[in-house]
């Protein structure tokens, strides 16, 4: 069965040493590549996202995610809030969907 394996990889496997650092290394390259490039990004997403919420306030054009672009006519406490869409339409959606503040006038324009 030698024509499998040569002679010189069989020899080669006990006379080769490998670094002892080489793994704890990659570990912690692959660890500050994995925070800098997911974490750290999602997590500053996350705080201005937290800021938009805290700064909404009646009467601000808002975006939701599902493209709804209106007026925010109620602000509840357990976190609703009541979106006039136009002159009799008004609908209810939680505070988190609002994606972005609009500047104002942006209703009148469209």
């Amino acid at each position: 069965m030698d024509f499998f394996i040569s002679k010189a990889f069989a020899d080669a496997g006990d006379a080769s040493e490998t670094n002892p650092y080489f793994l704890p290394i990659m570990l912690v390259v692959f660890g500050l590549f994995f925070y800098f490039m997911i974490m750290r990004p999602q997590q500053k997403r996350a705080k201005t996202h937290r800021e938009l919420m805290s700064s909404i306030a009646k009467g601000d054009e808002v975006l939701t995610n599902g493209g709804l672009i209106g007026r925010v006519a109620k602000i509840s406490e357990n976190g609703y809030v009541s979106l006039e869409l136009n002159d009799s339409t008004e609908v209810v959606i939680k505070r988190d969907f609002i994606t972005s503040v609009l500047p104002k006038g942006t209703m009148k324009s469209l």
